[in-house]
């Protein structure tokens, strides 16, 4: 406001311009100090949001942490698939397992039914660090197929599970942020998205819900490139063996997308068996029973 324009006759006038002037002067006075109160608190945000991720990596952490040293496993598992109209087949598997104290697992997959299929095997090894290596054996071409990075994304066997998801998880192939707590089936849980780091996956995150009381995964959501819902994995039926480890004996996954769903029932788990690195060897895929 420019004071030197108002009428001196016009007090009334006067009073209130000098009152608006005043005023006008205290908020420009006071605009530094509400800068620095934005800045304080975008400053807090960040910190939140460091916690948010700092508090989702300990959480992932403890869930890995809690399942180490189980050795060697084997199990039967049933593979239940269903197409849009509610049709069924069924395939017949025998999961060998290897835990690898300084890399990722390692695990064998050998087709036992139906016939057509079977024969098939599947040799994966995770790493902590960078893409998994990943094997198949189709007995009618008679020969050993490299899944390649690119192709991880891929449904395994026709199922609604992908390649990517047979590797085991490693702490390392994600960033991490913690949304909140929430009750799923009864049990307190944590809620963490993981973001994988491998620029192939065909995921842009998973929502993972991990309960408080023994970290145990019960629920992931993926979402695709597009980072839609793709397909939802359900862990029902925990149970223990050797006093510490669990294992889910029913996974089912559904996917959001195509209307299909995939589910695996184990059983007959167990542990050190004596497997051995030789044991799983791409070599020999072909002669593995």
């Amino acid at each position: 406001m420019n004071l030197l324009a108002l009428k001196p006759h016009n007090i009334a006038a006067t009073l209130a311009a000098i009152s608006l002037a005043l005023m006008t002067q205290a908020s420009i006075a006071q605009t530094p100090i509400d800068q620095t109160t934005m800045a304080k608190s975008a400053t807090a945000k960040t910190a939140v949001a460091v916690t948010a991720q700092q508090q989702g990596l300990a959480i992932s952490k403890e869930n890995k942490r809690r399942d180490l040293g189980w050795g060697d496993s084997t199990a039967d598992m049933l593979m239940l698939l269903k197409n849009q109209q509610g049709q069924q087949s069924t395939r017949e598997i025998k999961i060998k397992s290897l835990e690898n104290e300084h890399d990722g697992d390692k695990s064998l997959s050998i087709f036992n039914k139906p016939r057509d299929v079977k024969g098939t095997t599947f040799l994966s090894f995770s790493h902590t660090t960078g893409p998994d290596d990943q094997w198949l054996y189709l007995p009618a071409l008679k020969r050993v197929k490299r899944i390649s990075s690119k192709n991880k994304s891929g449904p395994f066997m026709g199922s609604e599970f992908s390649f990517e998801d047979f590797g085991s998880f490693e702490v390392a192939k994600y960033t991490y942020h913690y949304l909140g707590d929430d009750q799923l089936r009864g049990m307190d849980s944590f809620v963490v998205e993981q973001f994988p780091v491998d620029e192939n996956s065909g995921y842009t995150r998973r929502v993972v819900w991990i309960d408080k009381q023994d970290y145990l995964i019960h629920k992931v959501e993926f979402y695709d490139r597009k980072n839609s819902l793709l397909k939802t994995l359900s862990y029902l039926d925990y149970q223990q063996y050797l006093g510490k480890f669990w294992r889910a004996q029913t996974m089912s996954m559904v996917n959001h997308q195509n209307g299909k769903s995939t589910e695996l029932q184990w059983k007959n788990y167990a542990f050190n068996t004596g497997l051995k690195d030789s044991d799983f060897n791409r070599n020999s895929l072909k002669r593995v029973r």
